[in-house]
């Protein structure tokens, strides 16, 4: 375990040094994910908003709110558990844009993800949440409709869990979609559930 802990921070080192991320480095922003060796389920988010850049805790806003509502899960089991680790598609959080957040800067995730799930041998299930998430690790064309590929959830079953994100601004898509919380969220508590006490 040692050994793991000193390769996990040798990647965290890596990280602040790649000069990729300097000027976050400079600004003393240090990569924002939660990799642990127990881990049992994996969540594949897009990228830290600016109030979990400032909390220095991912998920801390609404849109965390309402995902660990599907996942039914505490706070606590969600942050302070060995449950889950949390590695989005950019560790740092990529600045505004006109509708919102930037997207994630493209190829950080394939640079670093990688690193960090080898020392993860345990991951069961890896939820992935939001469009750049899903398509990327189901290695989909950027034209598939999430809507579609959420709804065909089971076909990426056992490995890998597709969810629109949880975003405030996707209340509406919710309201249009009602199965997928009578569904496929009933579906995804289960399925954590099952993992969580075993």
């Amino acid at each position: 375990m040692i050994k793991t802990a000193d390769e996990f921070q040798r990647i965290f080192e890596e990280i602040k040094l790649d000069p990729q991320n300097q000027e976050y480095t400079e600004k003393g922003i240090e990569p924002l994910y939660y990799a642990n060796p127990k881990a049992k389920i994996l969540i594949v988010g897009q990228a830290p908003g600016q109030k979990a850049q400032d909390t220095h805790m991912v998920w801390n806003d609404l849109s965390g709110d309402r995902l660990r509502t599907w996942l039914d899960v505490s706070r606590d089991e969600f942050y302070n558990s060995d449950l889950f680790a949390i590695m989005p598609m950019d560790f740092y959080f990529p600045g505004k844009g006109k509708g919102g957040d930037l997207p994630p800067r493209k190829n950080f995730a394939a640079k670093w993800h990688p690193k960090l799930r080898k020392l993860m041998p345990n991951i069961e299930l890896t939820i992935l949440v939001g469009s750049y998430a899903v398509k990327k690790y189901l290695n989909l064309k950027s034209s598939a409709k999430l809507t579609d590929i959420v709804k065909d959830y089971q076909t990426y079953l056992p490995e890998y869990f597709p969810l629109v994100h949880p975003s405030p601004r996707n209340l509406i898509w919710l309201k249009k979609n009602p199965w997928f919380e009578k569904q496929v969220v009933k579906d995804l508590q289960k399925l954590v559930s099952e993992i969580k006490n075993k």
